[in-house]
C-alpha cells in the first residue's frame, strides 16, 4: 500500500485499496472504490468523484434501487491505468 503523508494533491487518480492517506488535501480527483479496506486519517476530499466498481458497485445499486442514495450522473467508471497519482 502506498502512504502518501502531508500532502496536497489535485486532478489525480486513485484506487482507494491501495492508498494510505494522512493529513492530505484531494483536490478535483477521481477516486476509484471495489469495496476493499482503505484507511484515512485526517484527509479531506474537495470535489472529488467517486467511481464504485464490483461490489462497491453492486452495493450502491442496491441503495440506489432501495431509494437510499440518488441515482448517478451519467459519465461511467473508467479506471485509472495505475494506482499511483496520475497527472
Amino acid at each position: 500500500m502506498q502512504a502518501y503523508k502531508n500532502q496536497t494533491f489535485e486532478k489525480q487518480s486513485f484506487v482507494i485499496e491501495e492508498v494510505y492517506f494522512e493529513n492530505c488535501v484531494l483536490r478535483n480527483c477521481d477516486l476509484f472504490y471495489s469495496g476493499g479496506d482503505y484507511e484515512w486519517v485526517n484527509a479531506s476530499f474537495d470535489n472529488c468523484r467517486f467511481h464504485f466498481r464490483g461490489p462497491a458497485k453492486n452495493t450502491q445499486a442496491l441503495f440506489q434501487s432501495m431509494g437510499l442514495l440518488k441515482q448517478p450522473l451519467p459519465g461511467g467508471n473508467i479506471p485509472p491505468s495505475s494506482s499511483k497519482a496520475v497527472n
